[in-house]
């Protein structure tokens, strides 16, 4: 094979390895995400007013920060499985539920307080946020490591990292709906800290289950 024929072959090569890991790695987070929906079923539930919460904008906030977390996770994660891609010009994308959180923040900020600010970035479940988001995240995560891990991702604890994020953005999905707390304060504080374990996760285990 001379050397323009094997770099047809290799560019061919990489051309079809990102649509067979988003396949890989959509086929992981469909089979994990049954535990942790039986996690949460288990031992949380919906929250039993979601019908009249979701008239307050700050109920729907959370979903918009949450699954503006997990869809830029899992396209950025996508496109660090090729072994050339690098993270400039994507990472703006990770940034999308900060600036979400910011806004909310702002608009709650104007408005007549309902309580307190301690409680409303302390509220009612930090403990149960601390641990039912990696609880769900870690099926989750270990469904996305394995998709993950048919790419080559030159950075493997920043890809494992990015399966963290993903992972803690959905469970974190579902946890919202349970979750009484509904100020922006309080998802800036505790949903962050409990995606921060989740991405601390990620990033250990894959550096070393995403080395190739």
């Amino acid at each position: 094979m001379d050397t323009d024929q094997l770099i047809r072959t290799l560019a061919a090569d990489n051309a079809h390895r990102a649509p067979r890991v988003g396949a890989l790695l959509t086929m992981g987070l469909l089979v994990a995400a049954p535990l942790s929906i039986l996690i949460f079923a288990t031992f949380l539930g919906v929250r039993p007013d979601v019908m009249t919460a979701m008239h307050n904008p700050f109920f729907d906030m959370k979903f918009a920060v949450t699954l503006s977390l997990a869809i830029p996770a899992i396209i950025v994660s996508l496109h660090l499985s090729r072994p050339e891609a690098l993270m400039r010009g994507w990472g703006w994308l990770l940034l999308l539920p900060v600036g979400l959180l910011a806004v909310a923040i702002g608009s709650e900020a104007m408005m007549a307080p309902a309580m307190p600010m301690t409680m409303r970035l302390v509220g009612k479940n930090s403990r149960a946020c601390l641990s039912a988001i990696p609880a769900m995240s870690l099926p989750l995560l270990a469904g996305a490591l394995f998709g993950l891990r048919h790419g080559a991702p030159s950075r493997p604890a920043l890809a494992g990292a990015l399966a963290g994020l993903l992972s803690a953005g959905l469970a974190a999905t579902l946890y919202a709906s349970h979750c009484t707390d509904d100020s922006p304060l309080f998802v800036a504080t505790w949903y962050t800290i409990a995606t921060a374990i989740v991405t601390a996760i990620g990033a250990a285990v894959g550096s070393r289950v995403l080395r190739y």
